[in-house]
């Protein structure tokens, strides 16, 4: 099996070479969740748990990574550095990333031309896709319900300035071609998107089978269950890769504002013509924002920059206990140690 059809290239192997010394070999993840992962190496499909140490320090990999394994196979000794991280924050109390994709070129935001329809959602999603590093690319599916497409076209449009936005049925082979537009050989699209946007529908249609079941979604809200279970790197015979991942109920930011500043251009140009520097673009004197942007844009970028602010605060908080955590025991280890008599 060669590597290169999974994306392995020059720059992977330079990034590899350390590891090549220590005699480990390398795959890429292709399927992950809970238990062992499912890696492709140049001698096939390997199943392989991970590294206690990696599951310790939270580095454990996702569906796209490329590891460092033993040369039978057995083990993920190490994860490589990352070029790309599509993720969110983890649900519940705890202040960590939850990674969801690695390495991947292409997010492909997919919303249903339905009661799925929300330009406020879109904004969230672009805001992690631009953070991941991959360029997102809008994909408005289930065009064959739709009365009123090119009205939410121009929506998802104003919505997502700066990535392209295109319309499709996933129940029409000829609009799959759509994707693999802004897909090049070798490089990695990941699927992302509610439940029930018809994601499912698109793998089984790009595979010519059905690797996930689907299933129909609520007539009274549109939503669906989730049908993918597990986040899978899949081989496609048009030459490219694709990660699919299960439905999101919910997509906690997890940035550090870049991605806002690219999901909302015409803001960020808008707010160097503002009076004072510090405007916070809510009607101030001068302010060249207030206006000028749709209120509910710019009502929707507000929130987010909200949520991003706390998100951050957040997080240095839980650097803060973290190492009061570490120094805490640094300082019982050395209380065990012996005095020594001189």
């Amino acid at each position: 099996m060669r590597l290169e059809q999974f994306g392995w290239n020059v720059a992977w192997e330079q990034a590899f070479a350390p590891f090549r010394r220590q005699d480990l070999i390398a795959g890429r993840v292709t399927r992950s969740g809970r238990g062992p992962c499912l890696v492709v190496t140049a001698a096939g499909e390997a199943t392989a748990p991970v590294a206690g140490r990696l599951l310790r320090e939270d580095e454990a990999p996702v569906a796209g990574d490329w590891v460092a394994l033993r040369p039978d196979g057995s083990l993920i000794e190490a994860v490589l550095p990352r070029r790309s991280l599509f993720g969110r924050k983890e649900a519940g109390r705890r202040t960590r990333e939850q990674p969801l994709a690695a390495n991947v070129d292409v997010v492909f935001l997919v919303m249903g031309l339905d009661q799925d329809f929300q330009p406020r959602r879109l904004e969230r999603y672009l805001v992690q896709a631009w953070e991941s590093g991959a360029r997102p690319v809008v994909v408005l599916n289930k065009l064959d319900v739709c009365t009123e497409p090119e009205l939410r076209i121009r929506e998802a449009r104003r919505s997502a300035p700066g990535a392209p936005v295109f319309a499709m049925s996933a129940l029409y082979d000829g609009d799959l071609r759509l994707l693999a537009e802004h897909v090049q050989t070798a490089e990695t699209a990941a699927l992302l998107g509610s439940s029930g946007v018809g994601k499912s529908t698109i793998v089984n249609r790009l595979l010519g089978f059905e690797l996930q079941a689907t299933r129909p979604v609520r007539e009274h809200d549109g939503r669906g269950l989730h049908t993918t279970t597990h986040r899978e790197l899949i081989h496609l015979e048009q030459g490219w890769l694709l990660v699919d991942t299960p439905g999101l109920r919910e997509l906690q930011l997890w940035s550090e504002g870049e991605g806002l500043e690219q999901a909302f251009p015409e803001i960020e140009d808008l707010a160097g013509q503002c009076r004072f520097r510090d405007c916070a673009h809510q009607g101030e004197p001068g302010c060249a924002v207030t206006g000028v942007v749709d209120e509910a844009r710019l009502a929707g970028y507000h929130k987010l920059l909200r949520e991003v602010a706390a998100s951050e605060r957040r997080r240095d908080q839980a650097a803060a206990s973290e190492e009061k955590r570490r120094l805490r025991a640094m300082h019982r280890s050395m209380r065990r140690i012996p005095r020594t008599k001189w």
